[in-house]
């Protein structure tokens, strides 16, 4: 009987702080602090609970671009996938939109909407909607035509189609378009921030370059990363998992 092979997953994080130690070191404290240095401004965050406030804002922000573009992208994915002359039509339009920064569209929105929440959930949206709408039309398009044909030969009717050929089968891409379309929208999120906020984790990066304090930009980029590594571990992982027993069954 073969031993399972160790998971070296969990020395990733030790091996990146003693890299930190290791730099920090060779550095003033101003330029670049050392991880118990971010610790002391961590808690200075958090005692005025101005850590929080921020964390709300870009949270709040990152929802509501996200969720919009998960229903717009759901809804041209599919069409994409199943209809080629609108494929067709939308192809010029993804690739123009996902070729120009989203960070380019923020100047121009922000002229339009002006600073605040309206402006970086737009451009959130713009950044998470075309990579997720393209991964779902890759999806649909991926389905072979013999399961389609033997639904439609037990009598399913195009909404049944949908709901149990085409979601299940396409799942996966599903799965892959919400880890892009979140990790887009998050970039997104923090740099729009960095130009056009008052408040936020990119702002308070931002505000950190300005000021030269190393510590607080090294906290927004600390929040930054715990933000990404406990979506991808509690959210998406755990839908791969529920989809994966959905299929089975």
């Amino acid at each position: 009987m073969s031993l399972p092979k160790p998971n070296w997953g969990w020395a990733s994080l030790p091996f990146l702080l003693l890299i930190w130690v290791a730099l920090a070191s060779r550095f003033p404290t101003y330029i670049l602090p050392q991880p118990w240095d971010v610790a002391r401004e961590a808690l200075r965050w958090l005692g005025d609970r101005s850590l929080w406030q921020h964390l709300q804002a870009s949270v709040l922000e990152e929802l509501g671009g996200f969720c919009a573009a998960v229903l717009v992208a759901l809804l041209l994915g599919t069409a994409a996938g199943l209809s080629s002359r609108f494929r067709d039509f939308v192809s010029p339009l993804n690739s123009l939109f996902m070729a120009i920064p989203p960070i380019a569209w923020a100047p121009l929105i922000m002229i339009i909407f002006g600073l605040g929440y309206v402006s970086i959930v737009l451009v959130i949206f713009i950044a998470a909607m075309f990579p997720m709408a393209v991964t779902i039309q890759e999806g649909v398009q991926s389905i072979r035509g013999g399961e389609v044909r033997a639904a439609r030969t037990l009598g399913a009717n195009a909404w049944q189609l949908l709901a149990h050929v085409y979601l299940p089968a396409s799942l996966p891409f599903v799965t892959a378009a919400l880890r892009i379309g979140f990790s887009q929208g998050w970039r997104a999120l923090v740099a729009a921030e960095m130009i056009g906020a008052s408040r936020g984790i990119g702002w308070m990066v931002a505000t950190g370059g300005q000021i030269g304090n190393s510590s607080q930009v090294l906290l927004g980029i600390v929040v930054i990363g715990l933000i990404a590594w406990l979506m991808e571990s509690f959210v998406f992982r755990r839908i791969e998992r529920h989809y994966q027993k959905w299929r089975v069954q």
